[in-house]
């Protein structure tokens, strides 16, 4: 599947959008990047520093809005957001018009207004990236981490724009990856790939973060996904949040309903 049959279709680019998300919780405080990057720290000290950043939790649940700008015309929403660590990502659109569910092993999507659902594996989201994930890696990308592991091979740093800037000594000649890591939390500030051959730019940035219970997460978050000219973004904004309480996840595509079916 190419990214141009992506930006086609509102439905896929918003299928998109809910993957990428990430849930903070109530009562939290926004974080001010004090912190000044100096340039005596080693690659594997910065790299140590965001390995100890990783969030801890088991369940969050609130809202998140969603913004998607594409061809210059730009439609959102607000959805209800539950997760579970390493197990289950599910949101619901209001009345539950819209409703998606996704787990280390599928992604699953359904739609009341268009009488359609999706249930396939992570080849959609792959093919938009340009980069095989998995649930992971997704979730890594939505807490603020990088995402793929930083101890697997040697990475060169240097300071940017006071930002960590991060990346492998090594570069894949077809997929080029940067990491800008914050001084003050040692989360990332920005995550850029870049595909030089199928002139593919994917960028995920940190505009800001917030402290909940004594961790630092993300609170508002901006992705733009580039192929030739063609640009898709989206952002997040995260609130009303709720950390380690007892949720559920209702999920059942209703019956006659088509199936989207990604070539």
């Amino acid at each position: 599947m190419t990214f141009n049959r992506i930006i086609k279709f509102n439905k896929i680019a918003l299928t998109f959008a809910l993957l990428m998300l990430l849930v903070n919780c109530k009562s939290a405080k926004s974080v001010i990047a004090s912190g000044e990057a100096s340039d005596k720290l080693s690659a594997k000290q910065v790299i140590k520093q965001h390995q100890k950043s990783d969030t801890d939790f088991q369940t969050l649940q609130g809202k998140v809005r969603i913004d998607i700008t594409q061809n210059q015309k730009e439609q959102g929403s607000t959805f209800n957001l539950r997760i579970e660590k390493d197990k289950v990502i599910w949101l619901s659109a209001k009345l539950g018009l819209a409703r998606m569910m996704i787990t280390p092993e599928k992604v699953r999507f359904y739609s009341k207004l268009d009488n359609e659902y999706f249930d396939g594996d992570y080849k959609l989201l792959s093919d938009f990236v340009g980069v095989e994930l998995d649930f992971l890696k997704v979730q890594n990308i939505l807490l603020g981490q990088a995402i793929f592991s930083l101890k697997d091979q040697p990475h060169s740093i240097s300071v940017n724009e006071n930002s960590y800037a991060l990346q492998p000594k090594d570069q894949n000649a077809l997929l080029e990856l940067f990491y800008l890591i914050n001084p003050s939390h040692f989360k990332m500030d920005s995550l850029q790939l870049f595909q030089q051959l199928q002139k593919r730019i994917l960028q995920v940035d940190y505009k800001s973060y917030q402290e909940v219970d004594k961790q630092v997460l993300p609170k508002n978050i901006r992705i733009i996904a580039v192929e030739n000219t063609d640009e898709v973004a989206i952002t997040m904004e995260f609130k009303s949040l709720a950390l380690n309480e007892e949720v559920r996840f209702p999920f059942r595509i209703p019956s006659g309903y088509k199936e989207i079916v990604i070539r």
